[in-house]
């Protein structure tokens, strides 16, 4: 598989990433055997967090038979200092690792959370720390709701190494500051951040919590899954400019069409990605923001 130089880390990742979240759901034979489809087509880097189910317990036998063939990248939710130390240990005893490669502030939503982050006794300061005594090497930041907040954190401060958030053919459909992902792809290749996109497989929300719940996939949004629309998806997301890696959805039923798609990958032109906009909104493809998650 094709690696790219995830910012300035950098590290040379695999332009697919194992997403934590798929493993955490499922027992640890099926987690087994989705691990290594994803090693056996070269992903080299490992995306999770500890509210991915089981992940952590999921991930720890190969995490600590394989720890340096991959790039791995936690995150938490904690966005004070004590917390974020707390949870930076039990993260890693519970992964068996001795440090990671990228610590993440998980899922920022708002300003005010930044501020948190950024402010005295803030989570930063545990991030800083932990970099100085080798816990994690770099740090990163996501968000899911409001992109802005990202730009917002690249202007605020020069820590931040990566980031990671939704890139994906549905959110052009009707562009929104909250969802256009393109301000901030701009800024990031600016300033040479790695970033890891979610969500290219969406179709867009549920309809209805009965279709959600009699569906076989477990993703929180409606996925496209057949082998055309996946690829169309797939690779506009990772034709996107400053896009390093994309991070596999959290249903593993769903990663073999993906690493179809990513073994005919071809980098899409202007008009190539313009056609696959169209095609979303033909499908009545919808951005997944704003609005409240199921």
């Amino acid at each position: 598989m094709e690696t790219r130089i995830f910012g300035r880390t950098g590290a040379k990742v695999s332009f697919v990433a194992l997403g934590g979240c798929g493993p955490g759901y499922v027992d640890q034979e099926e987690a087994d055997k989705a691990v290594r489809l994803a090693m056996d087509n070269g992903v080299n880097m490992i995306d999770v967090a500890p509210t991915y189910g089981q992940a952590e317990v999921r991930l720890n036998p190969w995490i600590e038979k394989y720890r340096n063939k991959f790039f791995l990248a936690e995150k938490t939710l904690k966005r004070k200092k004590r917390g974020a130390q707390r949870q930076l240990h039990k993260s890693l005893e519970r992964l068996g690792a001795k440090y990671f490669d990228l610590y993440q502030f998980h899922a920022v939503a708002s300003i005010d959370e930044l501020n948190q982050i950024l402010g005295e006794d803030g989570a930063m300061e545990a991030f800083k720390e932990a970099r100085e005594t080798g816990l994690i090497k770099h740090i990163g930041i996501t968000a899911h709701e409001d992109v802005r907040v990202l730009q917002k954190a690249l202007e605020l401060s020069d820590e931040f190494e990566t980031i990671l958030m939704p890139v994906y053919a549905g959110a052009l459909v009707k562009p929104h500051p909250v969802n256009d992902f393109r301000p901030v792809l701009k800024l990031a290749q600016e300033k040479n951040i790695g970033i890891t996109a979610i969500k290219a497989i969406s179709k867009g929300r549920w309809k209805s919590e009965t279709l959600r719940s009699d569906n076989k996939y477990t993703t929180w949004y409606e996925p496209l899954d057949t082998q055309d629309l996946v690829d169309q998806a797939v690779w506009f997301t990772l034709s996107q400019e400053g896009v390093t890696t994309y991070s596999l959805p959290c249903d593993v039923r769903l990663w073999p069409l993906i690493f179809d798609a990513v073994k005919r990958y071809r980098k899409l032109n202007n008009e190539e990605q313009e056609k696959v906009i169209s095609m979303a909104r033909e499908l009545t493809m919808q951005p997944l923001f704003p609005g409240a998650k199921i």
